[in-house]
């Protein structure tokens, strides 16, 4: 097996980790972003997962199934959706919430509709399911009308991932407070962009740096969230509320 083929196996295992963490926060704390982000990595893991069993086991449509929808279409748009959730308290914000559920839905019943028209003839699993897709998927004027909704999930997602946290490592920069979640939200932006670029990449036909593109944005992100959600200490809290009173 190539190096390349094995980085979803290390994505894989990062991935697994970081959403147990984050549905772990949800659980205890009952905050809503958290679920949602726990959403998006858990995505985020079964498309990794599906590209390391096609490297494994050879093809299969289930696993065509889930890497296209979770993997490719919807996680970027949940990880954002939950930091906008975090960041933004605006009633509309819920109603985005009902929108991406049901665009959810939708394009998992257009992901089923194009099933049965996929031509998996020429797959090897040689080479990344990334530089396969297009050839197995028909063309949107043949049936494939999931395609249509991928950029608006994706970007949809990096809008709200990355704008929200370098809009947030602004303002702590700016206050000169808890400096590790400035650190931590610029990984954070950094990772995403860094899967976000791979996914352009693939969809313009260069899929060889999508496995890549999803490892550094794996151990970005998490090492990001694991610095930005560090302990503060005395100190640091009291700092942060007298700058917080001062906005006010």
């Amino acid at each position: 097996m190539s190096l390349q083929l094995m980085l979803p196996f290390v994505s894989s295992a990062v991935m697994i980790v970081f959403t147990v963490s984050v549905l772990q926060r949800y659980v205890v704390r009952r905050k809503l972003h958290f679920l949602y982000w726990g959403i998006g990595l858990a995505m985020f893991t079964a498309g990794s997962l599906a590209e390391a069993s096609f490297a494994l086991f050879g093809w299969s449509a289930a696993v065509f199934f889930v890497w296209y929808l979770f993997g490719a279409a919807l996680n970027a748009a949940w990880l954002g959706h939950g930091t906008l959730h975090l960041l933004v308290r605006r009633r509309w914000v819920h109603v985005l919430t009902a929108v991406l559920v049901v665009g959810s839905v939708a394009a998992a019943f257009l992901m089923l509709s194009v099933m049965p028209l996929l031509n998996p003839t020429g797959f090897t699993a040689a080479l990344p399911i990334s530089e396969q897709y297009r050839t197995i998927m028909p063309p949107i004027s043949q049936g494939a009308a999931v395609r249509l909704t991928t950029p608006f999930f994706n970007i949809y997602g990096l809008i709200t991932l990355v704008g929200g946290a370098l809009w947030s490592a602004g303002l702590f920069l700016r206050k000169r407070v808890l400096l590790n979640r400035v650190v931590g939200n610029v990984m954070i932006a950094a990772g995403a962009l860094s899967i976000g670029f791979a996914s352009a990449a693939t969809r313009l036909g260069v899929g060889g740096y999508l496995y890549l593109g999803e490892l550094i944005a794996a151990v970005l992100m998490y090492a990001g969230f694991l610095t930005a959600a560090a302990p503060a200490t005395e100190a640091e809290r009291a700092e942060a509320a007298v700058a917080v009173a001062q906005a006010s």
